[in-house]
């Protein structure tokens, strides 16, 4: 698999209310094109993204959920961005077109409160193989919406710092388990240059509301700021996320990977087993491509938690999730589907025929418990299972929050406003405008989309 070929989180959608104008070609996939003898009376259409994990499962289906059920699977599968737009067109519309669909804890809520998705908790109650009370309390709680379940995740990230235990023993350095934001920045200062071409941190500087600040507003959570006051009032010129914008800006400025403007998840993992840079902080599911048998770094990273300031902990909480849209006519034939494929056999099955490094994990309790897992990810397993149960989308800072999310605000204007913030302050980074201007600037944006909240 190629550095390109990784998963990406831009997390960009448009607003749950705003549909796109132009109809998305869809790309067939042939996961779902044959069966092991079902009636074809009995097939669905699954929507999903073209992430590693999601073709995995495509290569799967016919020859195991097919053969087994006799369910067959039309596969329809598109980058990130326009997965997201083509899913709020049909799920918005209720056109029935897809049955299942990947979404994330971002939409979902919102999704469930616009009555777009069909309740699973009896079918989750009553389908004693798929075991819920397995699902991670976070990620369980993250997709449920009123007491009902509306998505059952396939795997799931928190973000935690990852480093060079061989750079950092050269040196004379000690990461600490629980580092500080300030005990970091000391560590790239000194990690700068301490191999040939090495910088001493890669954190992302590329626009997008799930590229640069999705790991930028968990710094803003720790350091005492939030995009919004209890009462919707804006706060991104507030002293706290002047202070942790400033802090981050100035950290990848001055020990940050090169071309930082550019750079998201994907070219940080390129400079990570690249020699490039000797820290790295962001999503867990880094740790099996790092770790992975074909990287230039295997064995040779360590994972700690996510640096913090004044909270206990401060990793954001991700998955990608299966929705059933509420108008489809074929949910009892979705949600076998869903229970096998976000089941523990699929896990098994995967592991078992394509490896354990694999498995879209960081949705069980059982998968950290399996020995054949942490056979294969020792080195990281622990502190992501302990990253996905710190995480507290509810209280993810110090103060009330009118909407849930941790590196998001979870309201259907954050997508267009979190991109408009973070050309801004992309622009800091390339130090084309001051941060303070960037947050003047910003602060103006957030505001607008404030006042269609306050008093309601």
């Amino acid at each position: 698999m190629t550095n390109r070929q990784v998963l990406r989180r831009h997390l960009v959608i448009t607003g749950a209310v705003a549909l796109s104008g132009a109809l998305l070609a869809a790309c067939s996939g042939a996961g779902g094109a044959g069966g092991g003898g079902g009636s074809q009376s009995h097939t669905i259409n699954v929507l999903m993204v073209n992430n590693p994990q999601m073709a995995d499962l495509q290569k799967l289906t016919a020859d195991n959920f097919t053969k087994a059920t006799g369910i067959k699977v039309n596969f329809t599968v598109l980058p990130e961005n326009d997965v997201r737009d083509k899913i709020t067109q049909d799920f918005s519309s209720q056109a029935g077109q897809y049955d299942v669909a990947s979404i994330s804890n971002y939409e979902t809520p919102i999704y469930a409160k616009n009555g777009w998705l069909a309740p699973l908790t009896t079918y989750a109650g009553s389908d004693t193989g798929f075991d819920q009370s397995d699902i991670l309390p976070n990620m369980q709680k993250s997709l449920t919406v009123n007491g009902q379940i509306y998505a059952e995740p396939f795997y799931g990230e928190s973000s935690f710092l990852m480093y060079r235990k061989d750079v950092f023993a050269s040196k004379g350095l000690t990461m600490p388990a629980n580092p500080t934001w300030a005990q970091v920045s000391d560590l790239a200062a000194k990690v700068d240059g301490a191999q040939p071409g090495m910088k001493g941190i890669c954190l992302r500087g590329q626009v997008g509301w799930g590229e640069m600040l999705a790991p930028l507003t968990t710094v803003v959570n720790t350091m005492g700021g939030t995009w919004f006051d209890k009462d919707w009032k804006a706060q991104l010129d507030s002293p706290a996320f002047t202070k942790a914008t400033k802090f981050y800006v100035d950290l990848v400025r001055a020990h940050g990977e090169a071309g930082a403007p550019q750079a998201g998840f994907a070219e940080c993992l390129n400079n990570m087993q690249q020699g490039k840079v000797g820290m790295w902080y962001d999503a867990t599911s880094a740790a099996g491509l790092l770790d992975a048998s074909d990287s230039p770094v295997a064995g040779k990273v360590g994972y700690v938690a996510a640096p913090v300031d004044q909270t206990k902990s401060s990793g954001w909480l991700y998955t990608w999730a299966w929705g059933v849209q509420k108008a489809s006519k074929n949910q009892s034939d979705a949600w076998k589907f869903i229970s096998w494929a976000s089941g523990k056999q699929y896990e098994q099955l995967v592991g078992t025929t394509l490896g354990w490094s694999r498995v879209p994990a960081g949705k069980r309790t059982s998968t950290y418990a399996n020995p054949q897992y942490l056979g294969a990810a020792s080195a990281f397993a622990k502190e992501t299972e302990a990253a996905l149960n710190a995480a507290d989308p509810e209280n993810p800072g110090v103060q009330p929050r009118p909407a849930p999310g941790i590196q998001f605000v979870g309201i259907p204007e954050f997508t267009d406003l979190g991109t408009q913030v973070s050309q801004q302050i992309n622009a800091a980074v390339a130090g084309q405008i001051s941060v303070s201007q960037a947050l003047q600037n910003s602060q103006a944006l957030a505001a607008k989309v404030a006042a269609k909240y306050q008093g309601h």
